[in-house]
């Protein structure tokens, strides 16, 4: 099985979870192969970051969702469709947990894989 972190980003957040307040998020792209399947899931983690150099992710306030699931393999071009969707759908995940993530303020430079 192969696992790649097609967009991994962080950006200021609010949230409460379990009692705690939440200052970030963590979001992700994921794409996962295996024998012929591809799978493509946005996940979207809610975190304290109380400190500007704390970064510990704590997995207790998740949301995710499948966005292709089938046959093929990894494929630039639906990577683009579902990048584009990005804001979208995270905010819908976001409103799940009663979260909101705030876009233009991100905390480190976004990653693509």
């Amino acid at each position: 099985m192969k696992v790649i972190d097609v967009l991994e980003g962080y950006y200021a957040a609010e949230c409460t979870a379990n009692g705690r307040p939440r200052h970030a998020a963590k979001v992700c792209l994921t794409a996962t192969s295996y024998a012929g399947q591809i799978t493509y899931e946005w996940s979207i983690t809610f975190f304290p970051h109380d400190d500007p150099e704390d970064f510990a992710v704590s997995y207790d306030a998740i949301v995710s969702r499948k966005v292709y699931e089938g046959k093929g393999r990894r494929s630039k071009k639906k990577e683009e469709v579902y990048l584009a969707e990005q804001e979208a759908v995270c905010d819908e995940l976001a409103a799940e947990l009663e979260g909101k993530v705030f876009w233009d303020q991100p905390l480190r430079e976004v990653r693509r894989g």
